[in-house]
């Protein structure tokens, strides 16, 4: 019996962009944080980005980079924000300096808000790419999608997972190990509201698990460490396990 050769057409992807994308998101933070850096390198960061999307078939690079960069001077400001709320909640804070170049929650939350401001104007796939090169430098995995307010905090960081359709208002902290997630894994839900919205002022604590698109979180709540919450939680409501099984909900 004859062999049959198999014919096998594999389609090339240029994995290398990894390295490219890793190296402009650093150049980014960097220029976004040390004017001399910016002088010395902004050009360079422009090129990358411009060969970036070259590789990634995308056109119109000259005004793509032209509306990222307007927008550079307005995520600055909203990153101060998000440093200044770390240094207000953290007691371990003992200057802005150390927030800016030792927290890797901090990190996250700017690569975030870049990869964020780069999805809104459509472009594909870098903003995935950079929120995974955070995700590995960092430990906290933020989809490029998700939509996060003013004076954000993440303490610690590892383990965090904010899914692509969470919005989180101004005022939030959320502790290592919390999960912001869908309830359902399914293709068909792709376009809709799939993971929850925590409102202004709510503490998360370390481990907790919050899923499902309807969910909301009452602004000014606290959830305890480890709990698992799948229903909206009313405004200004403590929520603690007390026992293995048992959730306990206090209503100031």
């Amino acid at each position: 019996m004859k062999e049959v050769e198999q014919i096998v057409t594999l389609k090339n992807y240029s994995m290398c962009l990894r390295d490219a994308v890793s190296s402009f998101t650093r150049q980014l933070i960097n220029n976004l944080f040390d004017e001399t850096h910016l002088k010395q390198s902004g050009a360079k960061t422009k090129l990358d980005f411009l060969k970036i999307l070259d590789r990634l078939s995308i056109k119109n690079g000259e005004e793509l980079w032209s509306e990222f960069e307007s927008s550079h001077l307005y995520i600055r400001q909203r990153l101060d924000l998000d440093a200044l709320a770390a240094e207000k909640n953290d007691p371990a804070a003992k200057s802005l300096e150390e927030i800016y170049l030792a927290y890797p929650g901090f990190y996250a939350i700017a690569v975030h808000r870049l990869s964020h401001q780069l999805l809104k104007q459509e472009i594909p796939v870098l903003p995935r790419m950079m929120s995974e090169f955070a995700h590995g430098v960092t430990g906290t995995d933020i989809h490029p999608g998700a939509e996060i307010g003013d004076s954000f905090f993440i303490d610690h960081a590892t383990g965090i997972v904010i899914g692509e359709t969470t919005v989180i208002k101004s005022d939030v902290q959320i502790f290592q190990g919390v999960t912001l997630g869908g309830i359902q894994v399914k293709k068909s839900l792709a376009s809709t509201k799939r993971h929850p919205t925590i409102e202004k002022g709510v503490v998360i604590y370390a481990n907790a698990t919050i899923l499902g698109g309807d969910v909301v979180i009452g602004e000014n709540s606290v959830i305890g460490a480890n709990v698992c919450i799948t229903e909206s939680i009313p405004k200004n409501s403590v929520v603690t396990v007390q026992s293995e099984n048992n959730i306990f909900q206090k209503r100031n």
